[in-house]
């Protein structure tokens, strides 16, 4: 039971170690082929966004293969021409709100084993009064030996500790074991064999979900202070203090776009939020779609009567026009500022902007760059601006730059059924603040490499920890003033610690990994220089990110800087591969023309950072010349196929390239391709290919790498490259079949005579977009395009980029143009109809 497809996992053990709030995390596993012939055998792991990958190894039949930490581009050029076919592309994707999954699979001969190690760390948040660790359980099969251990030790002692698994059955909650005392704490989960499978002969494993680790800490005094080997760490996280009132004002994006689920998602949460409103706080709503309405003029006191009203006006909160976010924003500052001048509000107040939006400024100041600039000036440090992106159609750089440069922060909203969940979830971490202007400061000619220690607000139930690095690394005492602004006085205190005190509390030693105090500092050093560079330019984002490339190829981190390169044995058709850290932002456009799906033609706009695109509307059986250039001799040809048959819904034939052919004329050669065979025809002579092949074919100036039921890349003489991507169907769908696409890489190798429906956009088109208003869609808004001194009306849209990740795609906004790209295209579509593939 415990093998599937030949291979046993027959060892799972995912171990943890938390010192101070340092989380260090090793997964290993084990497994052996128990087949007859070479196996594939996966390592598919999911880790927080929130960590740092330190280290990975695979071993197999006692020989190690170590990943090696790289800064990026190194790494990148060092595997170019497999990243150029998309075999290394992705060991490590973003796959869900709060992980990255970390996949490497390795073929390896019948009997052989292979363990894989990661490592990976991460400094735990206080959130709610509680650090939370979370690891996800996914082994996917009955592994024999599989263990969870989590041993925590911290120095002020442990006051709680608790752990559960959203895969948890009645029968398994025994098998939970934890125990605390005083400073060290224990989580084990070791489920027998017949204990994770889901019935009694089942082959299917209930671990699957989430397991998470919760613990706080004792606070006999706000402060914690450690020092260990030239190195010190300060956690602070003050209590029973009384709550601060706050001015909060909420900006809602009501554009088209949020019309019908997302709207009233946004207004179920508000209505949630309303009933958390202490009456010592004042709010106000302010809308903008085309244009800014305020609820009142002036922020109010949530008195019973004013929340009531408030609750009505939520209620009638409904969709109208474009984007005019940089108006919102902007008159939601200007209410502070008059709030504030006029002493409306309590001196003694924490001052919060939140704004929710799902798109992308478009009137008004639509230029994001002079919006950061108008806001930063307006608000001059004097409020915390925090940005909620709506979906995946916002432009989060923009809103995460614009909120780090206001001592706030960012959050993507995820357009699910728990959408209101999640922005209520997000109002509740900042709706307790404490303290204001809160700065922690250490003798300067003592400290050097201090991460930052200032903050605007400290909330109820989170902490402040800061770290550093002593100018004499043998220095044992440390004295740090405190101060801040509460509900009724300042806060202000000196607070010391010396490392006998801290040896003291760590005689427990095998709770503590390595120097965990100066990994810790690095862990924070590094996430902050990112956030800095987010919102940095020029020479300061330089600046910072040298510093940053630094620190992670000296601690081994894999941060957005560094790549960790994998390497594996040459037999078996094993290709290396190169882990990344994935980057919450703004969508990465194309940087190559291509054609996929029904059949949808994309143009890449890099100077916009923006797309354009068409479809052709014509019978199966046509052929289109899609790539025509008399220089190179490279002439490119797709003939459409259509579903089986008519969409009895629609009574409308979908149709797809069914048969490429790529031909060169000057060096005789064709290549002709379709969901079932590749052949390549050479004068005369022919060879042919399926696409269960795992093949490279070299001859006469041709290159062809088949990658087994994926892709094939081509090139053919004057270095353009061609990727064409098979999508397989299920055999017995009863309306679709398998269909072709096609990506041209570095298409500027061609001459600039080239034409055809994709050729004609190699060497570059610019447009000008205009007059945006609502279409027939309200999640696509229409506009006028000049483009080819032509004015088009078009509609903003997705099509999918699916070089990446085949079965799904990635979307990428672009602008569609209408009726089989006519205005946009030279001359109309039939002049491209020709009568055969060559």
């Amino acid at each position: 039971f415990g093998v599937v497809n030949g291979i046993e996992i027959y060892s799972m053990k995912i171990d943890s170690k938390v010192t101070s709030r340092f989380a260090h995390n090793v997964i290993t596993s084990r497994a052996v082929n128990r087949g007859n012939v070479h196996k594939e055998v996966v390592f598919d792991v999911e880790l927080p966004k929130t960590a740092f990958i330190t280290n990975f190894s695979m071993t197999i039949d006692g020989v190690t293969y170590p990943g090696i930490i790289k800064e990026k581009e190194a790494a990148k050029k060092q595997y170019e021409k497999a990243v150029s076919k998309g075999q290394t592309a992705g060991l490590v994707k973003a796959s869900g709100r709060k992980t990255e999954k970390f996949t490497v699979s390795v073929n390896i001969k019948a009997g052989s084993k292979v363990t894989f190690e990661l490592t990976y760390e991460e400094l735990l948040k206080r959130q709610f009064g509680k650090y939370e660790m979370f690891i996800k359980v996914k082994p996917k099969q009955l592994v024999k030996d599989f263990e969870i251990a989590v041993n925590i030790f911290e120095p002020q002692g442990i006051t709680e500790l608790e752990a559960e698994g959203t895969f948890i059955t009645n029968d398994l909650q025994n098998i939970i074991k934890k125990t605390f005392s005083e400073k060290k704490g224990h989580v084990s989960f070791k489920p027998a064999l017949d204990q994770q499978r889901t019935c009694a002969n089942c082959s299917q494993s209930v671990l699957d979900g989430d397991f998470t680790v919760r613990y706080d800490v004792k606070r006999p005094t706000p402060d914690s202070l450690q020092i260990v080997n030239g190195y010190f760490v300060h956690f602070f996280a003050p209590t029973n203090l009384p709550k601060l009132p706050k001015n909060v004002i909420f900006i809602i994006d009501i554009s088209g776009s949020m019309s019908g689920r997302e709207i009233q998602q946004t207004r179920e949460a508000l209505l949630k939020i309303l009933d958390d409103i202490k009456e010592d706080d004042f709010f106000n709503f302010i809308l903008f779609g085309s244009d800014v309405h305020t609820w009142k003029e002036t922020l109010i006191k949530a008195t019973p009567e004013n929340l009531d009203e408030a609750r009505k006006f939520v209620r009638s909160i409904d969709t109208e026009g474009m984007t005019n976010l940089y108006g919102g924003i902007m008159r939601g500052i200007d209410m502070l500022n008059d709030a504030h001048e006029g002493k409306l509000v309590p001196k003694r107040s924490a001052s919060i902007i939140i704004m929710l939006t799902d798109g992308q400024p478009n009137v008004g100041i639509s230029n994001t760059q002079d919006i950061q600039a108008h806001v930063k000036k307006a608000i001059e440090g004097k409020y915390t601006l925090y940005n909620l992106g709506f979906g995946y159609g916002v432009d989060y750089n923009f809103l995460e730059k614009m909120a780090l440069e206001n001592k706030g922060l960012a959050r993507r909203i995820y357009p699910d059924s728990d959408a209101a969940l999640q922005l209520q979830g997000f109002y509740d971490e900042v709706s307790n603040p404490m303290l204001t202007d809160v700065e922690l400061n250490y003798p300067e000619n003592e400290i050097s490499d201090l991460t930052k220690n200032s903050f605007k607000h400290f909330y109820d139930g989170s902490e402040i920890v800061v770290a550093g690095r002593f100018i004499d690394n043998n220095q044992n005492y440390l004295a740090v003033d405190v101060r801040g602004e509460g509900a009724n006085d300042a806060l202000s205190y000196t607070t010391h610690q010396d490392a006998e005190q801290t040896a003291k509390a760590f005689q427990e030693q095998e709770y503590i990994f390595g120097e965990y105090i100066e990994r810790l500092w690095a862990y924070l050093t590094l996430e902050q220089l990112l956030e800095k560079r987010i919102a940095a330019t020029g020479e300061e984002k330089e600046n910072l990110t040298a510093e940053a490339l630094d620190l992670s190829l000296k601690y081994k981190f894999v941060t957005p800087l560094t790549s960790m390169v994998v390497t594996k044995p040459e037999d078996y058709d094993n290709q290396d591969g190169i882990a990344d850290k994935p980057t919450e932002g703004k969508v990465k456009f194309p940087e190559t023309s291509y054609f996929d799906g029904d059949p949808h033609f994309i143009v890449p706009v890099p100077q916009k950072d923006d797309a354009i695109c068409f479809n052709i509307n014509e019978n199966p059986g046509t052929v289109l010349n899609l790539i025509s250039d008399p220089v190179t001799g490279i002439t490119v040809n797709g003939e459409l196929i259509g579903d089986k048959r008519a969409n009895n819904d629609t009574k409308i034939q979908n149709t797809y390239f069914g048969k490429i052919g790529i031909a060169n004329k000057y060096l005789h050669l064709q290549l002709i391709v379709t969901p079932e065979k590749i052949t390549i025809k050479n004068g005369n002579e022919k060879t042919g290919f399926t696409w269960l092949d795992s093949v490279t074919v070299q001859q006469d100036g041709l290159t062809l790498t088949i990658n087994r039921e994926k892709n094939l890349v081509l090139s053919m003489g004057s270095g353009v490259s061609f990727v064409i991507v098979l999508h397989q169907v299920w055999k017995k769908h009863p309306l679709h079949q398998d269909f072709l696409g096609l990506y041209v890489l570095e298409s500027d190798k061609l001459s600039e005579q080239t034409h055809g429906l994709l050729g004609q956009f190699f060497h570059g088109i610019d447009f000008t977009i205009l007059e945006l208003h609502p279409g027939s869609d309200p999640k696509k808004p229409d506009a006028t395009m000049i483009v080819k001194n032509k004015e088009l009306t078009v509609t903003r849209g997705w099509q999918k980029d699916y070089r990446t990740d085949p079965k799904h795609g990635v979307d990428i906004p672009c602008w569609f143009v209408h009726n089989n790209g006519a205005g946009l295209i030279d001359g109309v579509h039939t002049d491209y109809i020709v009568s055969s593939l060559f």
